[in-house]
């Protein structure tokens, strides 16, 4: 499938459960678009394994057992958005978590990043993957991991050629301790009691849009292609 890099994308915002395939779309967005993702995790690591003082902070923090505050993550957040690669666009996984982190991330954009004389720029435009509860039940639990080579199977969806077996050494393949059906039951509840006022929260700026995430990997990127591509059409037409 071509890329396309010329025109302005803006912000994207990726909502959906574990096992819904956010990575390999916001993936797959990065290489199409040619638009960095970014990931508050990753961002949270590389600052505490570079020692800049945010990340000194942060660890500091952490080393006590404390949650890394909101105000430290926002500072680390808008550093990397005044990067020169984000000018285009950029996909946001992992953030906003909460609806204050979504609020604070519009008043950021509206207030220092997006030029509202420029064509092409808007606010996020949030794509929520939806999957059945039974389907996302069955991608986590059906994980299986091989312990020597690191592959994982999945025993519904894409399993070892012999049951159990890895394809690759032949090693015998185990469940992970967050793919047992308690584990995963809790981290779905967790993730929907978290979440929904992030969602609520752009369902009433009328910037939600949700994609079928049972559809095969394929179908599920041309529908979030459809969704960016209509936005982006839009902004540019508003702006001219």
């Amino acid at each position: 499938m071509a890329g396309d890099n010329s025109r302005s994308i803006g912000p994207i915002v990726l909502l959906g459960p574990p096992g819904a395939g956010k990575g390999t779309q916001a993936k797959r967005i990065s290489e199409f678009f040619a638009i960095p993702q970014i990931s508050t995790g990753d961002l949270l690591r590389q600052h505490v394994k570079d020692q800049t003082g945010l990340g000194l902070l942060a660890k500091d923090i952490m080393a006590r057992g404390e949650l890394v505050p909101d105000e430290l993550l926002y500072d680390m957040v808008a550093q990397r958005l005044r990067e020169a690669d984000c000018e285009r666009g950029f996909i946001l996984d992992g953030f906003p978590r909460t609806a204050a982190q979504a609020g604070w991330l519009d008043a950021f954009l509206e207030r220092e990043f997006f030029d509202k004389s420029k064509p092409g720029k808007c606010l996020p435009i949030v794509i929520r993957i939806d999957v059945d509860y039974n389907d996302l039940l069955r991608r986590l639990t059906g994980r299986r991991t091989c312990p020597a080579c690191g592959r994982i199977y999945n025993v519904h969806l894409q399993p070892p050629r012999v049951d159990e077996l890895c394809d690759v050494d032949g090693f015998k393949l185990v469940t992970r301790n967050d793919d047992r059906e308690e584990v995963v039951r809790e981290r779905l509840n967790v993730y929907e009691q978290l979440t929904r006022p992030v969602a609520d929260y752009y369902r009433d700026k009328g910037r939600l849009v949700s994609v079928d995430g049972g559809l095969p990997v394929d179908e599920v990127f041309e529908q979030i292609l459809r969704e960016i591509r209509g936005r982006a059409a839009a902004t540019v037409s508003q702006g001219e």
